[in-house]
């Protein structure tokens, strides 16, 4: 097995943990650190993916790279909500869907 099908598939079992984390936790920065490792285990997959015997593809990287930068803007913006969300709520999850 190569290093690229590693990648690829440690790439599929987080995305399958940060996906059952997600969906088991209802606390808010649980389930973000869950969105996270999911997102974590769609860059290794593309990484993985991207990769050929004869090259390295280099648009896959760039994309990785770039959603890098957007995780991190994003995980900043949900933690400031967060915490918006607990000064006014005093909750640290969502109320229940009736």
């Amino acid at each position: 097995m190569t290093t690229a099908a590693w990648y690829a598939w440690v790439g599929v079992i987080l995305c399958t943990l940060g996906l059952f984390g997600f969906i088991v936790h209802r606390h808010l920065v649980r389930r973000l650190l869950a969105f996270n490792i999911m997102g974590s285990g769609c860059f290794l997959l593309l990484v993985g993916l991207a990769q050929d015997d004869r090259a390295i593809d280099p648009v896959a990287h760039a994309l990785v790279l770039t959603g890098i930068v957007v995780a991190v803007a994003s995980t900043a913006l949900a933690l400031v909500l967060f915490r918006r969300w607990f000064r006014v709520s005093g909750q640290s999850v969502l109320p229940e869907d009736v």
